[in-house]
C-alpha cells in the first residue's frame, strides 16, 4: 500500500514532506538499505541522515535504486561536531555530498549547537544556500536564544529547526518563536523514543480511535504542523507510521495530548550537551 504524504511549503517555497524516515542507528548495511528501501516503495519522499550516523552512502544507494526522479526525495543531512566552524563545514559538506553520491542536498543542519563555533558553521551552510549547493539552510538542537545569535549575523535565516520534541515535550515556546520567524520544526524522537507509547491517556485515545499509540502521536504532531522523522528497520512499523493522514483527533483529543507536556528529554539538552565519540 503506497501513503501519499503532505508537504509543508517552507520559507523559501520549497516543499518538505511532513513525514520522513529518520536512520539514525541504521549502521547495518544490508538492513538499513532494505529499510530505506521499504520506505521509499510506502511512499516515503524524505530520509533523514547525518554525518554522525555513518550510513550515508547506503542513503544514497536506496536512493539510486528505487528508481524514483532525484528532485522527489527530500534528501537531509548533518555536519557534526567535531567538524564545525566555517571551512570546517565546507570541507564536511563535501564529504557528505560525496559519499551520498548526490550534486545537491536538500536541506543541510548544524547538527548541535557547538559553542563559539555554530554561528560560523551557520555562516558557511548560508554559502552553501547561495551556491545552490543545498536547497535549504538549517540547524538542530537549537534554543531560542542560539536561533538569535544566527539572526544577529545570517543573512537568510534558518528555515528548519530540528528538535527533541514528542508530547512529553512539547517545546511550545520554542515553537511559537520558530513560527513568528518562518522557521518550521521538526521532531526528532517524536515517539519519546518509544518511552510514551505506554502512556494511558494516549493509549485510550488510540483505542477511540481504531490506531495505535504511535499513529496517534504522529499524526498529534502532525495536525501541530510539525514535521515528525520516526526511525524504525521494521517493514511493518515504517508502513504503520505512515498511515497518520486517514483519520483526525478531535479538539478534545489534542489538548489532552498537549496537556502530557512535563519538559521530559530522552536525548540531551542543547545547552548542557556532551559527546564521548
Amino acid at each position: 500500500m503506497t501513503v501519499v504524504i503532505p508537504s509543508k511549503t517552507l520559507a523559501n517555497g520549497v516543499n518538505m514532506p511532513y513525514l520522513g524516515l529518520g536512520v539514525y542507528k541504521m549502521t547495518d548495511k544490508e538492513e538499513a538499505i532494505q529499510a530505506m528501501s521499504k520506505a521509499l516503495v510506502m511512499g516515503y519522499r524524505a530520509i533523514d541522515t547525518a554525518a554522525l550516523y555513518y550510513n550515508e552512502e547506503e542513503v544514497g544507494e536506496a536512493i539510486s535504486s528505487s528508481g524514483i526522479p532525484r528532485e522527489d526525495i527530500f534528501v537531509t543531512t548533518k555536519v557534526w561536531n567535531t567538524d564545525q566552524g566555517y571551512d570546517q563545514t565546507l570541507r564536511a559538506f563535501e564529504t557528505s555530498l560525496k559519499k551520498l553520491g548526490l550534486e545537491y542536498i536538500d536541506l543541510y543542519l548544524t547538527h548541535w549547537p557547538v559553542e563559539g563555533k555554530f554561528v560560523e558553521t551557520y555562516r558557511a551552510i548560508e554559502r552553501l544556500y547561495e551556491e545552490k549547493l543545498i536547497r535549504v539552510p538549517g540547524v538542530s538542537n537549537h534554543h531560542i536564544h542560539h536561533l538569535q545569535m544566527l539572526f544577529a549575523e545570517a543573512n537568510t535565516k534558518p528555515m528548519v529547526n530540528q528538535v527533541e520534541l514528542h508530547p512529553y515535550l512539547s517545546q511550545e515556546h520554542l515553537r511559537a518563536f520558530c513560527t513568528e520567524n518562518n522557521i518550521a520544526v521538526t521532531a526528532w524522537s517524536p515517539l519519546g523514543r518509544g518511552g510514551i507509547l505506554q502512556d494511558e491517556t494516549i493509549m485510550k485515545i488510540a483505542r477511540d480511535v481504531g490506531k495505535s499509540t504511535a499513529q496517534v502521536i504522529l499524526r498529534w504532531h502532525y495536525q501541530q504542523d510539525i514535521i515528525s522523522i520516526p526511525k524504525s528497520v521494521t517493514p511493518s512499523r515504517i508502513e504503520e507510521n505512515a498511515q497518520v493522514f486517514d483519520f483526525e483527533l478531535s479538539t478534545e483529543q489534542m489538548a489532552e495530548l498537549d496537556k502530557l507536556n512535563r519538559n521530559q528529554r530522552f536525548g540531551q539538552n542543547p545547552d548542557s550537551f556532551k559527546f564521548d565519540f
